[in-house]
């Protein structure tokens, strides 16, 4: 059975080998970066992959179109975008998955027990705390935080003004601040 075409896209016409070199080196080797921002934002492995896959796509198709140097803002603003459109996919259900300290929690030995016990509990804290802060302030936090981008950089790729971004970032703080506290107190 032959698929149809999707009408709202655009066909994908191969780069030329200098776009396609232009392509990686702006754009290709900050899917780290982007696979960093999904995780945060859909709270799936899974689902991050395939958004990054479908920003990378999108970021392909128009590419042509791309005239700033900032491949990395750009990446993460189409990535953004495509997380936020899965997100409003999903709305009707509720995330009801619990914390997998597995997914959440890399493996690293260590000579001492206790100091790597200390180190992978207090991960998980700051993790939990920074997946329940709300969309807009886990946004901000990981791509200031995690991502180390300039409030201007982070407010081009959420599209709002920058004093938007200082207000999410201090409120996404205090409540990291309250968040981790109360770890701390009923610990």
């Amino acid at each position: 059975m032959a698929q149809e075409a999707d009408p709202t896209r655009e066909p994908s016409r191969p780069l030329p080998p200098h776009e396609r070199e232009r392509f990686e080196r702006l754009v290709l080797v900050h899917l780290d970066s982007a696979y960093n921002l999904a995780r945060h934002l859909v709270r799936d492995a899974d689902d991050a992959e395939d958004v990054v896959q479908e920003a990378c796509m999108r970021a392909l198709r128009h590419f042509a179109g791309f005239r700033g140097v900032n491949g990395r803002a750009w990446l993460l603003a189409i990535t953004r975008n495509a997380c936020w459109t899965l997100l409003q996919k999903r709305r009707g259900r509720r995330d009801d998955r619990e914390f997998d300290e597995a997914m959440h929690s890399p493996e690293v030995e260590s000579p001492a027990p206790e100091a790597d016990l200390a180190r992978t509990l207090a991960r998980v804290e700051v993790r939990r705390a920074v997946d329940a802060l709300p969309l807009a302030f886990r946004e901000a936090i990981v791509l200031r935080e995690l991502e180390g981008l300039s409030y201007r950089e982070i407010a081009e790729i959420a599209g709002v003004p920058v004093g938007t971004v200082m207000s999410r970032l201090a409120r996404a703080r205090a409540q990291l601040a309250r968040a981790l506290a109360g770890e701390r107190r009923s610990g």
